[in-house]
């Protein structure tokens, strides 16, 4: 694993093998930045990785320059691991937290301006996932939320839906927040 771009461009990290996660692909996360690039300002935003696992989207954000990011995974050695890469690189606006996602969208009092989450494909209340953000408070308004999900998946009918990018088997659905 190893971070595209930033302060902390070519980094590599070695997360444990014993982790329970399926980190984004160096292909799909360059392609998701690059979108990205057009549609935020790095340093005004602050970031959500709901499902972190091993940090790898929100190394990516931290190294681009975000305000602050939280990633939240419910597996303790997938936040003990963040915990640990955040020290050693030094980074003082990244926030590990273990914490149920689903439980933490409906119950937090907090709000992001741009949600990323990549839940186990797996996951039964995965489709219910982009109502649950868009619709609560989580999203801060016009607020940018995306969903890392497999192709039998499609969300265009749930509105805030913008986009969709694939990248192999990797699916990208983007919504906005009114």
């Amino acid at each position: 694993m190893r971070i595209i771009s930033g302060t902390y461009k070519g980094r590599r990290l070695q997360p444990p093998g014993n982790l329970p996660v399926r980190p984004t692909t160096d292909f799909a996360k360059e392609a998701l930045f690059n979108v990205l690039n057009n549609l935020i300002d790095y340093d005004s935003t602050r970031v959500l990785d709901l499902f972190a696992g091993t940090g790898n989207i929100s190394y990516e954000f931290i190294s681009r320059g975000c305000k602050s990011v939280t990633s939240l995974d419910n597996h303790p050695r997938c936040v003990s691991f963040i915990h640990k890469t955040a020290l050693e690189l030094k980074m003082m606006n990244l926030y590990p937290l273990k914490s149920n996602a689903m439980t933490f969208i409906g119950q937090t009092y907090d709000s992001w301006e741009l949600i990323f989450a990549d839940p186990p494909y797996d996951l039964p209340r995965l489709p219910d996932i982009p109502g649950l953000v868009l619709e609560g408070n989580i999203l801060a308004p016009g607020g940018i939320f995306i969903l890392e999900h497999p192709k039998k998946y499609s969300f265009t009918d749930i509105p805030g839906f913008e986009q969709h990018r694939k990248y192999g088997e990797v699916n990208f659905s983007f919504f906005r927040k009114p």
